[in-house]
């Protein structure tokens, strides 16, 4: 498989403290998730360093499970990565009505942990993960406290857009979202199985 990862299909609101915490409206399961795209180029690999962009310092953290497609498009992989968003930048556009590309799929918007098989088994509606800010846990979450499990993301998603080989699946954040600062040294966990850290430049 190619390491390009073209297209990173992502999901709004899908853990319900989370929509809570910025006082958005709480999906019901029966609604249809809110799908939106990032730019793989946007990608920030494990262990590197990154800068904020050039038009805001206002940018926020939020810890996801990944899984990214294979061959025949099944669930190969699976990773974690921040979706970095601009908030203030995000909340204008809101405002406006208008597409929240500017505020989700700037320039070193998605860092990645290193990707890993699917272990053999696994409970995609049990996973545990974890994100530090300076050492600090910020974010705890468990796939099994999502709205829409990955399960039915991965066919929502495939049903309607076109996914190719290589493309990441990005499946919402819990609570405890915050803002990051210049010079924090962030860490992404999936205990035994993923750990992905990286630097914010100062």
């Amino acid at each position: 498989m190619s390491d390009l990862i073209r297209n990173i299909w992502a999901v709004g609101r899908n853990y319900t403290e989370h929509a809570r915490e910025l006082n958005n409206p709480v999906p019901a399961p029966t609604e249809e998730p809110m799908i939106f795209l990032k730019a793989g180029s946007g990608i920030v690999p494990n262990g590197s360093n990154f800068s904020f962009p050039s038009f805001t310092d206002d940018i926020h953290f939020e810890c996801e499970l990944a899984f990214r497609y294979g061959a025949n498009l099944e669930l190969s992989e699976m990773t974690l990565v921040i979706d970095l968003t601009a908030r203030e930048v995000q909340s204008k556009l809101k405002e406006k009505q208008h597409p929240w590309t500017l505020a989700k799929s700037f320039k070193s918007s998605c860092p990645m942990g290193p990707l890993v098989k699917i272990p053999k088994g696994l409970d995609f509606e049990n996973i545990d993960f974890q994100f530090s800010v300076n050492g600090e846990i910020r974010q705890s979450g468990n796939s099994r406290d999502m709205i829409h499990s990955v399960q039915k993301l991965n066919a929502y998603v495939l049903e309607r857009y076109p996914v190719s080989e290589g493309d990441l699946l990005i499946t919402g954040t819990p609570k405890g979202v915050g803002k990051l600062n210049r010079g924090d040294k962030l860490t992404a966990e999936i205990p035994g199985l993923i750990r992905a850290e990286w630097q914010i430049s100062k």
